[in-house]
């Protein structure tokens, strides 16, 4: 995968704003990290927060569940490793991969062989008369 100049550059904007401009928060599970502005926005009249993604596509479901929550002023508690709010029934947070290779497939699925069970005797097809 290699870069064009355009997207090189944008990197560069990012990581010089970032700097300038942002106070470090947190990282997650992924290697995600989490910025908070380190001023008020007057029109907002609270900090903005970002995301710089750890590589691959900037992809909102690649967040988990509390940095959205912090993400999006649902709380100012910034999560910890030792979340209080996960639950030891919680399942770890995966990223949604429609349209990538990792993307569930049923059976029968033209990619994973095209074939099907047979119908159980429920199922009428529909005759055109």
């Amino acid at each position: 995968m290699g870069f064009n100049v355009t997207e090189w550059s944008m990197r560069a904007y990012l990581r010089f704003v970032t700097r300038l401009r942002g106070e470090r928060m947190g990282e997650d599970a992924d290697g995600n990290v989490y910025y908070q502005a380190r001023k008020v926005h007057p029109s907002l009249r609270r900090k903005r927060r970002w995301v710089v993604f750890n590589g691959g596509e900037s992809e909102a479901s690649r967040v988990p569940p509390e940095w959205h929550a912090w993400l999006h002023f649902q709380t100012d508690q910034v999560p910890a490793d030792d979340n209080p709010l996960r639950r030891r029934w919680q399942k770890p947070h995966q990223a949604n991969a429609t349209g990538t290779l990792d993307a569930y497939r049923p059976p029968g699925h033209t990619l994973m062989g095209g074939r099907r069970d047979r119908a159980t005797g429920d199922y009428e097809p529909w005759v055109p008369s």
